[in-house]
């Protein structure tokens, strides 16, 4: 099967890059699958910088080794849709699978192009090539008030245009189950796929206790910070924290939002002083684990959410207990996914105090939590996803075969149901053919 996986794509630092990355290793693993990737240009970005601001995603910096990836289309850009799409032409791939947030393509001052990326999965659908999208926001739940969106009629029209055309490719999956129902009452969607995130390991490994809590209580905050993940009501609690767990230490990573420089600067000027609050700035991906192994809690002190986290599912693969503020797509995330999490009024500085000392101060509920999440990591795990997505593919292919008068009639039905409860099940119970898949659907 030849799979084109639109998106950004490392050494870029743009949105959901390292999604990507995880989603062509695991791709890249199997021996049925071409994978080419059609990427951003790189340039560079404010947002991916090493501990003292200096920006690493440069032109000069080198493809990632064991992939093949043309950079054919540029952020901001109107010429994106004609350079995807003369690319795609001439690779002729069987399916085109994009990895999307409505940003991916712009910004919202440039919106534009913006939409005419978005268009792209339907002028593909239209060339005669079967198109995926994987779509990580809708933004009928996105709280433009705390992402810092202006104008939020005009945008609000927009994005429901963008939606309807997103939904012109062949199918879509979203990660969340109300981002499925949404696009069902709304758009009369029949042909939403309701996905999980998943975790980025292959093969989880075990938490070990031994790396926490000695002799610090690592409480781990990361992120893009600046729009709706913002650190404010974070420092206005620790304080609190340290009077409960002396041995309490917070560790700030990530860099700034691309749409809000300074800000992870300012927050850092003002609590320079603190000894007990550790700014870390851009981890490296090879960083990350041990970044995640030796806390003991993650806290995710937004606003608002543009969809299911990435730093809660590595919470999960490293088995860390998390503390969330109490917002609904974060709420249907945990649910969905079996997670332990415990969630404070959003904005109280005071109530996410007690509940991260609640947790810090509790061994046995610590392990319980890690545990817990640990589970929900090896029920998803990244190459689970990806089989998931092939099978769905390989129907397609199964069903085209059969000939072009054939028609999937439960599809609704069969969308609803159909990873979520795969996931559940022991990857060896996870194996079948095409026939069995074909089972699910009535042909006529």
């Amino acid at each position: 099967m030849n799979i084109c996986l639109v998106g950004a794509f490392p050494p870029s630092g743009r949105q959901l890059n390292e999604y990507a990355f995880h989603i062509a290793s695991a791709l890249r693993r199997d021996p049925l699958v071409n994978l080419t990737i059609l990427a951003d240009e790189l340039t560079r970005y404010e947002f991916a910088t090493d501990k003292d601001g200096n920006p690493l995603a440069t032109e000069s910096q080198e493809e990632l080794p064991g992939f093949r990836v043309i950079r054919c289309w540029k952020f901001n850009h109107l010429t994106t849709p004609a350079r995807l799409l003369n690319t795609i032409r001439w690779l002729k791939p069987d399916v085109v699978w994009f990895n999307l947030v409505f940003s991916t393509f712009a910004t919202q001052e440039h919106p534009l192009p913006a939409f005419a990326g978005l268009c792209v999965p339907a002028l593909a659908r239209a060339l005669g090539c079967y198109t995926h999208v994987t779509l990580h926001h809708i933004l009928e739940h996105v709280d433009f008030a705390g992402a810092g969106v202006q104008q939020e009629k005009i945008f609000r029209l927009g994005s429901d245009m963008a939606t309807r055309v997103l939904l012109k490719a062949n199918s879509v999956s979203v990660l969340l189950s109300a981002y499925q129902r949404t696009l069902l009452q709304k758009y009369s969607a029949a042909n939403v796929l309701l996905g999980t995130h998943g975790v980025f390991a292959s093969c989880p490994s075990a938490p070990d206790f031994s790396l926490r809590g000695n002799p610090e209580q690592r409480i781990l905050a990361i992120g893009h910070w600046g729009t709706y993940k913002r650190l404010e009501t974070l420092m206005e609690a620790f304080p609190t924290v340290l009077q409960r767990v002396p041995n309490a230490r917070l560790v700030i990573a990530g860099a700034n939002h691309h749409t809000k420089p300074g800000y992870w600067e300012s927050i850092q000027q003002a609590h320079k002083d603190e000894s007990r609050i550790e700014f870390r700035g851009y981890v490296p991906e090879d960083a990350i684990p041990d970044l995640f192994r030796n806390s003991s809690i993650v806290v995710m002190p937004y606003d608002s959410a543009t969809g299911s986290s990435g730093p809660a599912h590595q919470a999960c693969e490293y088995g860390v207990p998390m503390v969330c503020a109490d917002i609904p797509d974060l709420r249907t995330m945990a649910a969905d996914e079996d997670m332990a999490i415990r969630f404070y009024r959003t904005g109280a500085a005071s109530d996410l105090a007690d509940k991260l000392s609640e947790v810090l101060e509790s061994p046995q509920l610590q392990r319980e939590m890690a545990a817990q999440n640990f589970s929900a990591a090896v029920r998803m795990t990244m190459p689970e996803v990806v089989r998931q997505y092939l099978r769905w593919f390989a129907l397609v292919e199964r069903k085209s075969s059969l000939g072009s008068a054939t028609r999937v009639l439960s599809f609704q039905r069969w969308s609803r149901n159909r990873w979520r409860s795969a996931a559940m099940r022991p990857a060896s119970g996870l194996v079948q053919d095409a026939t069995s898949v074909a089972g699910r659907v009535t042909l006529v």
